[in-house]
């Protein structure tokens, strides 16, 4: 448990320094909650649990009777709520001898600095992993595979062959969305709603979703796959995975954020060395229930 004393800086103790600089960035906007549909928890963990529904209705002949089917359970997946925490601790003498205030006083924001990046690190890690057999959801497969088992066979949000972003390779990837079914092989009329990628793929992205024109060729065609992403285009930064694209649908409790316990300051003295504390603690968890919520490829 390290204690930032006067020695952490030394500069601090003497004036003469005209600026401090390295951690009063910009605000960190958040874009996960962007992304993710957040739902409130009240326990340890939550269960999100797939219904199947029923398949097609058959021709009744006459005076036959009516056939009957039955609704089963699918897979389930569990959120797990994690606590995240932080804090500081400043020894008695720093706080007395510090010529400084900016340096003291701006703790806490540096704090919630680390706070809302730990939460777009999490959640972007979630798409990294995508394609990863290692990190699977509730039907025991990754979020974005050619073989998500249901009960009227394998269905994917995968794009078949694997393609860098390209408009030819979003309209096929936004087809593969609107075919999409559920478990029982029933369509169910999913929308693409917005493109994600990382910063590599940031003005080839934009290219393709906000010019009226087809991207790349010489007659007047009409840019149609634009015009499908009512929520546009989300270029994020913490994604590592450059080559990495991705589509949201409108599908619901695609990608899921649930909150246990809001990120909380507090501070504190502490008797026998008066040293200052301060902490930070927050308690959420994250993942996807529904994979048919994304689409994407990781690139060529």
């Amino acid at each position: 448990m390290a204690a930032i004393t006067s020695g952490a800086h030394p500069k601090a103790l003497w004036p003469g320094v005209k600026a401090w600089f390295g951690r009063d960035y910009k605000r960190i906007e958040p874009t996960w909650s962007t992304i993710f549909e957040t739902d409130t928890s009240d326990k340890a963990y939550e269960e999100d649990v797939e219904l199947t529904g029923f398949g097609l209705i058959p021709v009744k002949a006459e005076g036959e009777a009516i056939r009957y089917d039955s609704e089963t359970q699918g897979y389930v997946k569990r959120y797990t709520n994690v606590t995240y925490g932080m804090g500081y601790i400043v020894t008695q003498e720093e706080q007395d001898d510090g010529q400084y205030t900016v340096v003291s006083k701006r703790r806490a924001s540096a704090l919630a600095f680390s706070a809302a990046a730990t939460k777009e690190t999490i959640h972007a890690l979630i798409l990294d992993r995508a394609f990863s057999n290692s990190y699977v959801g509730g039907d025991g497969k990754e979020m974005i595979a050619t073989d998500h088992p249901t009960r009227s066979g394998t269905q994917s949000n995968e794009l078949a062959t694997a393609a860098d972003l390209s408009e030819a390779a979003l309209e096929d990837l936004c087809i593969l969305i609107m075919n999409m079914q559920n478990s029982r092989g029933l369509r169910i009329q999913v929308k693409p709603k917005r493109l994600i990628v990382a910063t590599q793929n940031h003005f080839v992205a934009r290219k393709i979703i906000e010019t009226d024109q087809a991207v790349g060729t010489a007659n007047n065609d009409r840019n149609i796959v634009g015009g499908m992403f009512r929520n546009g285009l989300t270029t994020w930064q913490y994604l590592d995975d450059q080559d990495a694209w991705f589509v949201q649908t409108d599908a619901p409790r695609g990608l899921m954020h649930f909150k246990r316990k809001d990120d909380v300051f507090d501070q504190d003295n502490d008797f026998d060395t008066s040293n200052a504390k301060a902490k930070l603690v927050g308690r959420w968890s994250a993942g996807w229930t529904d994979w048919r919520g994304i689409a994407g490829c990781p690139g060529a």
